[in-house]
């Protein structure tokens, strides 16, 4: 079967392009930039990627021979105001492009919306969803709860809450019930509903076998991990503290942790039905999920991450636009050193960041994190994907790849943290030395202020950082 599928290098449906590669499907994958390919399906005999930005389809063709589609594009973290808008641009455009194919199916993955007094992500999702029925093909929507498994940003909020808070004084928001749902779950309603007739243009709320309170939920991942926690929930926290207490807690963006909790006031519980028994499904519960997520974290196999998401940082632009390193109008920082074990170097480059740290002076980066967090940048809290692999577009904590070509040993990082200007780090080995190198561009006065104040730093920081790399201890 030939199938296209959206937002490829979204958490959803990069397990799904997985997935369906296993059975043995030709897939046609929708990306916004090319240089964002995961590794794992980059060079597949079975995908052919085709670039697309669904606000602009100008001079795109779909190929004619689709036998059906999944649809799983949605902005729950961009920072647009009028995201309503754009989500209902994208789903106008992709409709209009698969009506022009031979698809007979398409699969849209939505989120419940059973409450009378629902948030504008989902009242926008509610609306994706009817702008997408046609007369040409048949759509089937599955609503979701929320999604459970190793780098899905629920469960990455709920182990930063749990594994750094003992005792919590929360928002009351925390006693609304929800019912969560495993992503292996998830993933089987997308690959068993394919092309069943039984299923067309029908919505299906899919849920796990619980209805629990978010306090429930933080209790019994507290459970699963062998914690303790007191939770005292209090009425005074307004929306706005709650997104504030969620963004200072957790990994999230604070226009992600608006939107949870703009979501989270909001009962989210699945409509019984008989679809989980139709496709041969037995939904996990929630404390099965969280402990099979952790398996995949401790095995170093997350396959995708909420962090992934360009959208998870401040970097909206394409890759490519960042990699040429700026020559003009520069400050830079750059130190050479002689290779002592090639293997060595790279694999410690490899590694950098996250859990591993930065090597040298790590405390000094954990402020710069923390300064971040204050005036609003996404901080150190993301961590990396991977321990020892990484990707173009991956986040590095407060740092996005750009480029990680481990054949030409190079690996350049661009900055998200909040800067009155545009940061770049570059990590290269030619000839036996290792160049590494920082880049800022600055912007307007203050940007030159920023980089003489740091200035000082950089004597110890990236001397520091660079001889760790070559010397083993």
């Amino acid at each position: 079967m030939k199938i296209l599928i959206t937002g490829t290098t979204g958490y959803i449906a990069k397990r799904l392009v997985l997935n369906l590669l296993e059975k043995n499907h030709d897939l046609v994958c929708c990306v916004r930039d090319l240089d964002r390919i995961p590794d794992e399906i980059e060079h597949h005999k079975n995908i052919t990627f085709l670039k697309v930005d669904f606000l602009d389809v100008n001079n795109i063709t779909f190929p004619k021979d689709i036998d059906a589609a999944y649809y799983l594009i949605h902005s729950m973290s961009t920072n647009a105001s009028n995201f309503e808008s754009l989500e209902k641009t994208c789903a106008l455009n992709f409709k209009k492009l698969i009506e022009e194919t031979t698809a007979k199916h398409v699969i849209y993955l939505s989120g419940i919306v059973n409450d009378n007094s629902l948030s504008k992500h989902l009242k926008s999702r509610f609306e994706v969803e009817k702008t997408l029925q046609s007369n040409k093909y048949a759509l089937t929507t599955f609503r979701g709860g929320i999604v459970v498994g190793s780098g899905s940003a629920s469960f990455e909020i709920i182990r930063d809450i749990v594994e750094k808070l003992p005792v919590m004084i929360a928002p009351k928001w925390l006693n609304t019930k929800t019912q969560p749902i495993a992503v292996r779950d998830v993933l089987s309603y997308l690959e068993r509903a394919l092309c069943k007739e039984e299923l067309y243009n029908q919505s299906f709320d899919i849920g796990g076998p619980e209805v629990l309170t978010y306090k429930e939920m933080l209790l019994q991942f507290a459970a699963v991990r062998g914690f303790k926690r007191y939770i005292f929930t209090l009425p005074v926290l307004s929306p706005k503290l709650s997104s504030y207490w969620l963004y200072f807690v957790t990994s999230t963006s604070f226009k992600l942790a608006q939107a949870l909790v703009d979501s989270m006031k909001i009962e989210v519980i699945a409509k019984p039905n008989n679809l989980y028994k139709t496709l041969n499904i037995v939904p996990i519960t929630y404390q099965k999920a969280v402990s099979l997520a952790f398996q995949k974290i401790e095995q170093n196999d997350v396959v995708s991450s909420w962090k992934d998401a360009m959208s998870s940082g401040v970097f909206n632009d394409q890759l490519a636009k960042h990699i040429q390193l700026p020559e003009f109008g520069c400050f830079t920082d750059v130190r050479v050193r002689d290779i002592k074990d090639e293997d060595y170097t790279l694999n410690k480059i490899w590694s950098i960041g996250g859990q591993n740290g930065w090597y040298s002076f790590n405390w000094l980066w954990k402020i710069r994190g923390y300064v971040d967090k204050v005036f609003g940048g996404v901080g150190l809290r993301r961590g990396r994907t991977h321990n020892t692999h990484l990707e173009a577009g991956d986040p590095l904590d407060f740092w996005r790849v750009l480029l990680a070509d481990k054949k030409e040993k190079r690996l350049l990082l661009f900055a998200e943290m909040k800067l009155p200007g545009e940061a770049w780090l570059e990590f290269k080995i030619t000839n036996g030395k290792l160049q590494q190198r920082a880049v800022f561009r600055p912007k307007g006065v203050l940007g030159r202020f920023y980089w003489f104040s740091v200035l000082p730093f950089h004597a110890f920081v990236f001397k520091g950082m660079i001889n760790s790399l070559i010397n083993k201890k």
